[in-house]
């Protein structure tokens, strides 16, 4: 399965389900849950969800010392969730503590899962950035490249990463390893914040695991159109 994840960017439960509510065949849909939500609902948003039959990814990116990762996984590895983030410049250790973590929650609850991913640079950083802010030497393809290894090295199940990047993480990983995009627009849309954008036609060819859409459906004037359009771009 590649799926289309639809990010809720949203404030609270009742604009979620007033968008959700355009959509037939609700059990059919990925969504993203991210920290604006997640922060003011806490996990009986993903409960909510979870009872119409929705597949969620909880993008929390957590980044703290290894033991602080590995607990908050546990926690989070209790709630029937389909992925979690941590951000890869969090190192070797507090990866493999969010997987050992992860796996404990899953355990403890009887719960498949959920696929770790690895935050390498996010889609709205630029190499520039990472010159003048960050002080990375690398560029920004050598700096992806030695996330996503590292992420793999220490139990990450894929990454989260601009398609762009996508066959230059395959051939530096293994089969089984994920690369989910954000950073996706159908051409007719503004890139806002994004500096690394392509369309959904463009992800398949590189090699895309899945697409994470926001605002190209949230915002749209008929969002369950716009997530068939994607939809019919995404499977050519």
């Amino acid at each position: 399965m590649r799926p289309i994840i639809i990010a809720l960017d949203f404030e609270d439960r009742e604009q979620v389900f007033s968008f959700l509510d355009q959509f037939e065949h609700q059990d059919q849909l990925f969504v993203k849950v991210g920290m604006e939500l997640f922060y003011f609902e806490g996990p009986k948003i993903l409960l909510a969800l979870r009872k119409r039959g929705i597949q969620v990814f909880l993008d929390l990116k957590l980044y703290d010392i290894p033991n602080t990762v590995e607990q908050a996984m546990y926690q989070l590895g209790q709630q029937e969730v389909s992925m979690v983030t941590v951000h890869a410049a969090g190192g070797a250790e507090m990866i493999s503590r969010a997987k050992r973590g992860l796996l404990r929650g899953s355990q403890k609850a009887g719960v498949k899962p959920a696929k770790l991913l690895a935050i390498t640079q996010l889609t709205s950083t630029s190499e520039e950035q990472m010159r003048t802010e960050q002080l990375v030497n690398a560029s920004l393809t050598e700096s992806v490249r030695h996330y996503a290894q590292l992420a793999e090295g220490n139990g990450a199940d894929g990454v989260i990463s601009s398609a762009l990047e996508d066959p230059m993480i395959h051939r530096s990983t293994s089969d089984e390893f994920l690369c989910i995009n954000p950073g996706i627009r159908l051409a007719s849309d503004s890139a806002d914040d994004q500096k690394r954008v392509v369309t959904p036609a463009q992800a398949a060819e590189l090699g895309s695991d899945g697409l994470v859409v926001g605002r190209s459906i949230t915002k749209a004037a008929d969002p369950a159109a716009a997530y068939r359009k994607i939809a019919k771009e995404w499977e050519l």
